[in-house]
């Protein structure tokens, strides 16, 4: 599985942003641009706080399981696996999420700002900018958690594998 690149998630925020501050620009010209709904960053929020608890959830049972705790309860590897998907995929959904929201937060703050309706708006969006970003912050740490250690028989590039035989020549 691989993990997700920060990179990724920044050129997927910023292409959803330039769009979405194009789209409430000329949205805006022609009528009334949409409101942003209240409840977008508590569902985030949610979201976060979930990732979060999992990765916790998932800290401590990895670690008293490599400790040999009496008693300790085993992580599943393929629910392991299932909840890093989920964390992945939240991160993607969040980084275009963030990007949609702060398009036109930022078209709001540089238009008319000061109608108490476009201020209202301007914060709910710029709220669930930063709760999509506490979602990709709890995805890469659940990410973090559930990384393997790196094996130390895996041969770096150009080497080869310690246990492997050479062939001899005849």
């Amino acid at each position: 599985m691989k993990t997700l690149r920060i990179r990724t998630l920044a050129g997927v925020f910023a292409i959803a942003m330039l769009l979405s501050w194009s789209g409430a620009r000329l949205w805006d010209t022609f009528g009334t641009l949409p409101g942003v709904p209240v409840a977008a960053p508590i569902v985030l929020a949610l979201i976060a706080v979930a990732l979060f608890a999992t990765a916790l959830s998932l800290r401590s049972r990895l670690r008293a399981q490599r400790e040999r705790q009496p008693g300790a309860k085993g992580v599943d590897p393929l629910a392991a696996a299932r909840s890093v998907v989920f964390g992945q995929a939240s991160a993607l959904v969040a980084a275009l999420v963030a990007g949609l929201y702060g398009g036109t937060c930022v078209f709001l703050i540089a238009s008319k700002l000061d109608q108490d309706p476009r201020r209202q708006q301007a914060i709910y969006a710029a709220l669930a900018v930063l709760t999509a970003f506490a979602v990709i912050a709890a995805a890469l740490f659940l990410e973090r958690v559930c990384k393997l250690p790196d094996d130390d028989d895996t041969p770096q590039p150009g080497q080869q594998r310690p246990h492997q035989h050479q062939q001899h020549r005849r």
